[in-house]
């Protein structure tokens, strides 16, 4: 087949203007079109008059040898590449052992499935409970101020991506073409098949959650399995290499090879790990508020007269400003017709994050508005000091909102203008349980505080309205990625210090966000397995 980039079309096009297209493109009869399917289609806003599909299209023809010469100086015509998932290993029918996967976030989800699918039967164990029973606990916290420390948005099947927008894209390069073994992964478990080919597709919780059991009964049909309320209390280790795991409960499981998939909320996990002697060091991560606004605003500011297009949905915004005092400030997992949650872990502490549903249909915007941090810079005295300072913030942050879980909140207006907001206008915060209204100066550090009013009037240069008075900050984010990074080889994968240890995902410094983790978990399976061969364990 043929690889065709590029095709444009307006919003409202038909099929038949579609397979018109193609025909031109290639200079060929109708007829000679046998067949054609969407590999990609993204839309071009830059100008609000005239936004328009970009499509790349896989299409069969009668004659793609000769295209492909015909085409041979043209970027836009090549062959399709294989992009089918190839499994590196197959298991012996006796295993020695069983590999262990410590963690079932998107990460762990995939390590685990991917070595399923290749015969080693992975033992799966996730501190957190299974995703309906942890749903159920997670809406206690919002509905109820009730918090689970160890069944919430952070810890539990799923990870916390199954309480996000579920975005599903990245700018990681993936010459393996993982990423596409992820979505047909999910497609198969119950995605929508536009994941497939949208430029940023996105799936919603409601969605996430019937997906994440079909994915954990697949597992299970294959011979792997999964333990729920395991948490991992210490690692066993001699003469450099992992020997196992002791859980919480005073269990042992031995294993010589072990994936950590933690997520970047495991703070007593890293402390463990750090204790141990594995290596780990501090990592740049970014701390801010999260800000609401109209989603209508955002629509009119991206789309303009195509607001409300159905083919376009809700818009989103990317944003980044470099400010005077050396500090850089940008959007983060903006989440369109979404709500801002609360996604603390730990008693006492305020953590917030953005959700959406597959409608994306809420009435607000929010996202991230964060400054990044550097290490060196910031808190260089240790390698787990970013964990102190996420830990600070968050407790200012709970007692800012009254120590009832309930998220501080202030008008941008009064923020920019430094004074305390005392009501609230048109913007209706989203946070549940609750909002108070205060004054954000003291939640995060000045450096931070002075690059935010620096950078909120920059940003409504880009998006007007985005200054406006009455958008809401609610404080924190500070769990943007994880402010350690569990180093590994870059060959072996696995701990420089620890062999047999698969550092992973985002809780180990190497990915963010759903797609990039999953992709993450098939490199560690891949690498785990052919070691588990190579060396006949």
């Amino acid at each position: 087949m043929l690889r065709l980039s590029n095709i444009k079309l307006s919003l409202d096009h038909t099929e038949l203007e579609l397979r018109a297209a193609i025909v031109d493109k290639l200079s060929i009869k109708d007829a000679e079109l046998l067949e054609f399917r969407v590999y990609k289609r993204s839309y071009d806003a830059r100008q609000k008059k005239n936004i328009f599909f970009i499509y790349s299209l896989d299409v069969d023809t009668s004659n793609n040898t000769q295209l492909l010469e015909q085409f041979a100086e043209d970027a836009q015509v090549k062959a399709k590449p294989d992009d089918s998932y190839q499994f590196v290993a197959r298991a012996p029918e006796k295993l020695k052992e069983r590999p262990i996967v410590v963690g079932m976030g998107p990460c762990g989800l995939f390590a685990g499935l991917i070595l399923a699918q290749m015969g080693f039967k992975p033992v799966i164990l996730e501190r957190g409970k299974e995703v309906r029973e942890r749903s159920v606990d997670t809406f206690g916290l919002w509905r109820k101020g009730k918090l689970n420390t160890e069944s919430n948005v952070q810890f539990g099947e799923g990870g916390a991506g199954t309480f996000s927008d579920g975005k599903l894209y990245t700018q990681i390069k993936d010459p393996q073409h993982h990423g596409r073994k992820v979505l047909q992964e999910f497609v198969a478990a119950g995605a929508p098949e536009e994941i497939l080919y949208l430029s940023k597709p996105h799936i919603g919780t409601f969605k996430l959650v019937a997906m994440v059991e079909k994915m954990r009964a697949r597992i299970e049909s294959l011979g792997g399995e999964v333990r729920f309320e395991q948490r991992v209390d210490e690692v066993l280790i001699e003469n450099e290499r992992i020997q196992g795991v002791v859980l919480a409960n005073g269990e042992t499981l031995s294993s010589h090879h072990i994936v950590f998939a933690i997520g970047h909320s495991a703070r007593d996990t890293f402390q463990m790990l750090f204790d141990k002697g594995v290596y780990i060091e501090a990592k740049p991560f970014s701390i801010g508020f999260r800000i609401e606004h109209p989603q209508s605003l955002i629509d009119r500011c991206r789309f303009g007269d195509y607001a409300g297009h159905k083919l376009l949905g809700s818009a989103d915004y990317k944003l980044v400003h470099h400010c005077k005092n050396d500090r850089s400030v940008y959007s983060f997992c903006m989440c369109p017709g979404g709500t801002v949650v609360a996604a603390t872990s730990e008693a006492g502490h305020i953590v917030t994050n953005g959700m959406s549903q597959y409608s994306r249909n809420e009435r607000n915007a929010n996202s991230a508005i964060v400054v990044g941090i550097d290490p060196e810079r910031d808190y260089p005295e240790h390698p787990l000091a970013g964990l102190d300072l996420q830990h600070k913030l968050e407790k200012q942050a709970f007692v800012l909102g009254g120590e009832n879980y309930d998220a501080p909140v202030q008008l941008v207006g009064d923020f920019l203008n430094n004074k305390p907001s005392q009501a609230l206008g048109k913007v209706e915060p989203s946070y549940k349980p609750g909002v108070k209204l205060s004054d954000l100066s003291s939640s995060l550090p000045d450096y931070a505080i002075t690059a935010l009013r620096e950078a909120i009037p920059v940003f409504d240069r880009k998006i007007r309205g985005f200054a406006m008075h009455d958008a809401v900050l609610t404080a924190v984010e500070t769990r943007t990625s994880s402010p350690v990074r569990i180093k590994r080889d870059r060959e072996s994968l696995q701990s420089i210090n620890t062999q047999g240890l698969y550092p992973a995902g985002e809780g180990a410094g190497y990915a963010g966000g759903i797609l990039s983790s999953a992709v993450d978990g098939i490199k560690i399976a891949e690498a785990l397995a052919l070691d588990m061969l190579n060396t006949q364990v």
